[in-house]
């Protein structure tokens, strides 16, 4: 089969990478410039799979780019993950993230209708589109109220909406994931669990005086490795029914705090670190819990998170230590 993977050079394309490559998959990737970005992704792609990669250039908000794409290589499928993913960053910047993820899902999926309408897309959208249930209202599913809560949910849940409706009205093979929590190597400093191993590594170096800046760490949520949420989207492609939404996510719920804490034990730094609250780093509207239900998807599949938490951050900080020198 031949993958197109859009966000190929963000924190989850290089690891569905890996992934399609096991399975005997030609990968290509969209970038968005042809600067030498798509390098950097060296850091968790092997050169034996890396010098099998495609790469094609053009710029998802540019329509005529998109279909230029679409129409130089014909794709079974594509995993579309390329969005403006952070959402304190979405405050700050809500049309660009709008920009970047809406209409450039909209420009994506016209352009596969316009081009060749039987190639498969996944929109990989989040759990933010449900905005913040109350925790009494019990793990959230695939029929909870779409109610997006910050600049980047809204944009993910119009894109949501439309490609569902795409998939609805055009019959296109299309389906979307909502993800949940997941983390691990090459996830950015900016985000949550990852900000705190990056700053354990640089204490760890001596390149930072012994304190954490931190966000609100009672924040609940499921959390899974990238590496399985992969895993999920792949079996998905293979079975998913067009039109349909499927959450994806972990099992083990735990407080931004019990992350940190548990990374510090794991380093010898328990007890021997302050935790600062950084204003920048405490969302204006926070999420106090989510926890999903994904039954949908592994009744689908059969898939199941395998890598425990304890392995995902110990990757995440070795991941840090080879960065930081």
């Amino acid at each position: 089969m031949r993958y197109l993977i859009t966000g190929i050079t963000g924190f989850v394309g290089p690891h569905l990478a890996n992934l399609l490559a096991s399975e005997g998959h030609e990968v290509h990737g969209f970038v968005r410039t042809s600067n030498g970005r798509e390098e950097d992704i060296r850091d968790v792609v092997s050169d034996a799979v890396y010098s099998k990669v495609t790469f094609h250039y053009g710029d998802l908000v540019d329509y005529d780019s998109v279909a230029r794409v679409m129409r130089e290589a014909e794709f079974d499928g594509v995993f579309h993950l390329a969005a403006q993913s952070h959402p304190p960053t979405s405050f700050l910047d809500p049309r660009g993230t709008f920009e970047c993820t809406a209409l450039g899902t909209v420009n994506l999926a016209e352009a596969i209708r316009a081009t060749q309408p039987k190639c498969r897309m996944m929109f990989c959208s989040t759990s933010e589109v449900y905005g913040a249930p109350r925790e009494e209202d019990g793990p959230i599913h695939e029929g909870f109220a779409i109610k997006p809560v910050n600049p980047y949910g809204v944009s993910k849940a119009a894109a949501d909406h439309f490609v569902l409706e795409r998939a609805a009205s055009e019959k296109l093979p299309f389906f979307v994931t909502r993800a949940f929590s997941h983390t691990g190597p090459r996830r950015g400093r900016k985000f949550s669990i990852a900000s705190d191993a990056a700053q354990i590594v640089r204490i760890q170096k001596g390149f930072q005086e012994p304190k954490i800046r931190v966000g609100t760490l009672s924040s609940k949520r499921v959390v899974m490795d990238v590496r399985d949420c992969c895993r999920a989207y792949y079996l998905l492609m293979q079975k998913f029914t067009p039109g349909e939404p499927y959450n994806v996510g972990g099992d083990e719920i735990f407080t931004m705090g019990q992350l940190l804490d548990l990374m510090l034990e794991m380093t010898g730094l328990a007890g021997k670190v302050e935790k600062v609250v950084a204003p920048e780093l405490v969302r204006p509207i926070d999420i106090p819990v989510q926890i999903c239900d994904t039954r949908k998807l592994r009744s689908l599949t059969g898939w199941k998170p395998e890598i425990a938490m304890r392995q995902t951050l110990r990757d995440l900080l070795d991941y840090y230590a080879k960065k930081i020198n």
